[in-house]
Formats: structure tokens, C-alpha cells, sequence
């Protein structure tokens, strides 16, 4: 993209002047690319980036590779794993079926789940802790122990090790542990409530309201043709880390979504214009959750599911991901009518979605986007 629908220029006071004297900025799609043609090389794994502001994308370009044996380039439309951003959809198809009058965030797991080994723990927990990872459920998959069978296995086959558990870790609804099973268990309640399988739910109720005509679900293998494939570096190269080689990559109720750039702006517009969830709904998912018992130190700052944090004197709103060779964001500051998202089949080293997100946030404060 060589234009910019609109002005980014900003006004520096000459204090040794008795006039004002105006200097333009550099146009963030030079310093965006500029940045982001040195952070993932032509050759190599890369990432695709979109930005927002109103209606009007001033950013979106890919860079690198989506495939390192086709050599395919990834474009604004490359599909990728989305990580924990999957969670978003498994939440809002919980909501659905809650305004649908299906089931209630209130219901609790045993009602799904008469199985559970320890029922007092299946009345405890309630769908709420599960959306916002305060169920007490530790993770209780033997993943480095049975490797193998986690290579394939699904939601149910996730979820089953959490009811057999004795005991809670903690009473649910008073501190935070993030939990991916959580998150498997909550794409089986969506296929009770629903009577269908919950990608198709997600599909029928989600992807097609929103436009989303090229994203898709993991239900086992991931699709074979028409994505990204993830990648790690490991001594100096470069390895594909996602189906086969990553264990819980099957899993899908916590991960198992797959977009694009382009497809993940139109399930924001979708937010933004209550094209599946009311506006109440929403409002609702994008409220930090409190619960009477919290016991923890740390603040509460999750919704339904969305992380719900400041920076400087804005409120973002967003979800990370992260599963094999995936690093995601998906970032809304809806007071500045800002989004923006960065996709990535390739970390390249621990804090490079944080540094990448930080990087972002400072180029929109430099324009007084976030003013």
C-alpha cells in the first residue's frame, strides 16, 4: 500500500520562533514497512499486518512466507492458525446460544457433564469460570507423558482428563489460571446446546454474518492446501511446528481457528455493528469480569474471554494467541475507533508479539491516534 486515505501530520512548537512551523511525520506506511520488511525477511517465515482507523484500512501487507516448500508469499489474505484469538469465537458462540435462550453462563458443568467424577466439583463450576479462566479445573492432560495420543486428539479427548479431577485448585470465580482445556469444554457445550457440531455453529452463525467466506475450523488434521504452515527456528533452522508436531494442535475449541488479516477486520466490523451479538452482548463480553470471592492480588482483566488492559490513558481490548510455530494479536481501542491485528507463522524470539504489539502502539501515539 503506497497511500493513506487521510492526514497524519502533527505540529511541533518552535520556541525559538515567534510563528508556528508545521512538520509532517513520516507516513506510517513507510515506517510500518520499513520496520516490518527488516523483522521478517523475504525468505523466511514472516507475518501479515493489518491497521484500522474508522472504516479506512491504513495499513495491510504480508511479508515472507507462508509455505517454505511452495515458496507461497504470505498476502493479506493468507490464512493462519489463530491461536487463543479461537477463543473469542467459541465465547461468542456461547453468547449466541445464551441470547437464544439455549443455556446461560449461570449453568452449571454438570449439566453438561453428568460424568464428572467428582460431582460437587461439576455443580462448583459454572460456564462463567470457564469464559474467564477463574474455574479452579486444573490442567490435568498428560501431554508430555502420552505425546503421541495428544498428536491427534480433539476437544472431547482434552476435556475428559478435567473430569476426573478429585479436587479444584481453587474456588472457582477467585483467581485467575488460564486454561486451554477450559476452552475445549466449552466447544462441547456449544454442540449440545446447538445440536451441531460446533464449527459448523461457529460457521453458519459467525464466519457467514461477518463475511468471513474463507476461514475456517480445525477438526483434526488442519486443511491440507490454502494456509500458512507454522515454523520454530532451531539451530540455525527453520522447522514446521503445527499439525503432527505439535501436541494438542488437534484441540481446537482453544485454537483451532484459522483467518486471515483481511477476514479478522470483518469479524471486528461485525462486533462493531452487532452483526451476530446485540449490542448488549457485547458490551457485556468486553466488560471486565468480577466475581464476590476473588481472593487474588491481582486485579481482574478478563472478560468474555477478552483481555481488557490500559495503555498510557486508553483502554485496549484484545486477545493474544500463541500454538506451535503461531504468534497472534488481535488488538481494538475502541474509544479511537482503532483496530489492528498481526498474524505470524514464525516467533523468532519470546517477547516478539509483545515488542511487535509495543512497536504498533507507539507509531499510532507518535500521530496522536491514541490522544
Amino acid at each position: 500500500m503506497k497511500s493513506f486515505p487521510f492526514a497524519v501530520a502533527f505540529f511541533l512548537v518552535t520556541l525559538l520562533s515567534c510563528s508556528r512551523k508545521e512538520k509532517t511525520a513520516p507516513p506510517i506506511v513507510a515506517t510500518l514497512d520499513d520496520h516490518f520488511r527488516i523483522e521478517y525477511p523475504a525468505q523466511e517465515p514472516g507475518a501479515a499486518v493489518l491497521i484500522m482507523k474508522g472504516d479506512s484500512i491504513v495499513f495491510a501487507k504480508g511479508y515472507g512466507l507462508a509455505d517454505l516448500k511452495t515458496k507461497a508469499p504470505i498476502t493479506t489474505k493468507t490464512l493462519f492458525n489463530l491461536g487463543s484469538i479461537s477463543k473469542t469465537f467459541v465465547a461468542s458462540a456461547i453468547l449466541i446460544l445464551q441470547e437464544r435462550g439455549k443455556l446461560s453462563v449461570e449453568d452449571s458443568l454438570l449439566k453438561y457433564f453428568p460424568a464428572f467424577k467428582n460431582k460437587a466439583i461439576a455443580r462448583q463450576v459454572k460456564i462463567k469460570h470457564l469464559l474467564t479462566h477463574s474455574s479452579g479445573l486444573a490442567d490435568n492432560r498428560r501431554v508430555n507423558s502420552d505425546t503421541a495420543f495428544y498428536l491427534t486428539a480433539k476437544d472431547a479427548e482434552n476435556w475428559y482428563p478435567e473430569t476426573q479431577l478429585d479436587s479444584l485448585s481453587f474456588a472457582p470465580g477467585s483467581q485467575f489460571e488460564y486454561s486451554n482445556p477450559a476452552y475445549n469444554g466449552l466447544a462441547l457445550i456449544v454442540e449440545q446446546a446447538s445440536g451441531q457440531k460446533w464449527q459448523t455453529f461457529v460457521k453458519e452463525n459467525i464466519f457467514d454474518p461477518a463475511g468471513m467466506t474463507n476461514s475456517t475450523i480445525t477438526d483434526g488434521p488442519h486443511p491440507e492446501q490454502g494456509v500458512s504452515h507454522g515454523y520454530v527456528l532451531h539451530h540455525g533452522q527453520w522447522i514446521e511446528d503445527d499439525y503432527g508436531e505439535e501436541p494438542t494442535f488437534p484441540a481446537a475449541g482453544n485454537g483451532g481457528v484459522w483467518s486471515s488479516v483481511e477476514e479478522l477486520m470483518r469479524y471486528e466490523q461485525a462486533f462493531q455493528h452487532a452483526k451476530f451479538l446485540t449490542a448488549e452482548s457485547i458490551r457485556e463480553a468486553r466488560t471486565i469480569k468480577t466475581y464476590p470471592q476473588w481472593k487474588s492480588a491481582d486485579k481482574p482483566f478478563i472478560g468474555w474471554p477478552w483481555f481488557i488492559t490500559q495503555h498510557d490513558s486508553v483502554t485496549l481490548i484484545g486477545h493474544p494467541g500463541s500454538q506451535g510455530g503461531f504468534l497472534t494479536n488481535y488488538v481494538t481501542v475502541p474509544e479511537k475507533k482503532i483496530f489492528f491485528v498481526i498474524l505470524s507463522n514464525a516467533p523468532r524470539e519470546a517477547y516478539e508479539m509483545e515488542a511487535t504489539t509495543s512497536f504498533v502502539l507507539e507509531e499510532l501515539k507518535k500521530r496522536d491516534w491514541l490522544k
